[in-house]
């Protein structure tokens, strides 16, 4: 990979901050970062105050681990939404912290072996035409949890029979998703980074005049308090189980790609070649430590965000002591009662109006990552691929071992899918180097 074109910096990765300008420098990261990761905590039944203390430990541990070289944050990731729930329903919220752990394990082992053996064999294992589809599959099976949030009165009902529709929440809801996409669209700067959280801001002000807002809670709630935390041995006697452990770790296949992927990007903004110094393999490794450290906890796992890599791109500040700091609020945030209370107190069609747009735009990245290596679809080999993993994922099948012990379906598609694509025969190599083609152009 030859080195990136060096952009001159307003402040360089090693540089820090004049005080008086720190702070301010510092919200812009927590503000790209703050709408989405309490989003996946809300959504899952975790803790939103647990996660901004978990996705800044993640990340001053993460700039630990790659030696401060690497202006990166971490939040909440939307790849583990539907693993964190299936495994809660199916053996509890330890289960699903259990599997979350192991995937962070993963990370270290795949780092580990990116550092003995080169990165080559994990393209070869998830080429984008496996990635790409269960990406897809990862947006669309949110598809019906962001219509229920939209829709009706009680979208987390178990019997769809018994969901109650309410004209009030759909209007608040697509108002949610107006703003939100007006932002995306038509605000600059700062302001286009953080369209999640205008237009949840926008949808509660909505939500108040419709009367679905009860904000007592935060009038009661203490300036201080201690949020929920989920830890082993603590709140809870941690029991091995194979159920979170089988539906979590797979989904790291997908978030690997993602992380690989933001690290091209990142080299590419900042001018230096990150996947070599300090190494593809110390950012995974602090993206899996990051995650692991999350699940003990109780939060959702971690993964590098692509809103703060903006944030980088059109400031210029490239310096790990902004993102530090960032890191530093998130966790003083997770403290303040009334922020929690406040996030708490937003009304579902608010959060299912900001989700249609956001899970939308999961599944279509995955066609985006099709579409950028260029993946022939009359090659019979890569239809087949594609068409299994959509269907088994979107469709929701899954192996029932035990009462207890079930391979879901976005797991299943993914492990189906690296197996037709070992198995089947005809592998094209210009299909196996997006990785390669955007490491020369990074």
């Amino acid at each position: 990979m030859e080195n990136t074109e060096r952009v001159k910096p307003v402040l360089d990765v090693e540089e820090k901050p004049k005080w008086d300008q720190w702070l301010t420098l510092s919200l812009q990261h927590l503000f790209a970062m703050f709408g989405a990761t309490v989003l996946v905590p809300m959504l899952v039944g975790l803790s939103p105050a647990v996660a901004l203390i978990s996705s800044g430990l993640g990340t001053l541990a993460y700039l630990l681990i790659t030696k401060g070289q690497i202006p990166a944050y971490l939040g909440s990731s939307f790849a583990f939404i539907v693993p964190i729930i299936t495994a809660t329903q199916l053996g509890g919220p330890g289960a699903a912290m259990l599997g979350a752990f192991f995937a962070g394990l993963a990370y270290g082992l795949v780092a580990l072996l990116i550092y003995k053996f080169g990165v080559s064999w994990l393209m070869r294992i998830l080429p984008p035409v496996v990635v790409g589809p269960v990406i897809i599959v990862i947006g669309l099976g949110l598809a019906g949890t962001a219509v229920n949030m939209a829709m009706y009165e009680n979208p987390l009902a178990e019997n769809p029979a018994e969901f109650i529709y309410s004209g009030t929440h759909i209007a608040v809801a697509l108002i949610t998703l107006a703003i939100t996409v007006i932002a995306s669209i038509y605000f600059k700067k700062i302001f286009g980074l953080i369209p999640i959280l205008i237009g949840i801001a926008g949808g509660y002000i909505a939500a108040l005049f419709a009367g679905l807002v009860d904000f007592q809670q935060v009038l009661d709630a203490p300036w201080f308090a201690v949020p929920d935390l989920f830890i082993p041995f603590v709140d809870y006697t941690p029991a091995f189980s194979w159920t979170g452990i089988i539906i979590m770790v797979p989904i790291a296949i997908v978030t690997l790609s993602e992380h690989t992927g933001h690290q091209m990007v990142v080299s590419k903004v900042v001018g230096r070649n990150f996947l070599e110094k300090p190494g593809l393999h110390r950012s995974i490794l602090g993206d899996g430590v990051a995650t692991m450290i999350a699940a003990m906890i109780g939060g959702p796992p971690n993964t590098t965000y692509g809103e703060n890599i903006g944030v980088l791109a059109i400031t210029r500040i490239f310096s790990v002591f902004v993102i530090g700091g960032a890191a530093v609020l998130a966790i003083l945030f997770g403290f303040v009662g009334k922020i929690s209370a406040l996030i708490s107190s937003i009304p579902t069609p608010v959060m299912g109006g900001v989700s249609i747009l956001l899970f939308g735009i999961i599944a279509s990245s995955g066609l985006r990552m099709l579409i950028e290596a260029k993946v022939d679809f009359s090659h019979k080999r890569n239809l087949i691929i594609a068409s299994v993993i959509m269907i088994i994922g979107v469709g929701g099948a899954y192996v029932q071992f035990t009462e207890t012990f079930v391979l879901p379906g976005m797991a299943l598609a993914a492990i189906i899918g690296i197996a037709l694509n070992l198995i089947l025969p005809g592998r094209r190599k210009e299909e196996e180097t997006l990785f390669n083609e955007k490491n020369k152009a990074a």
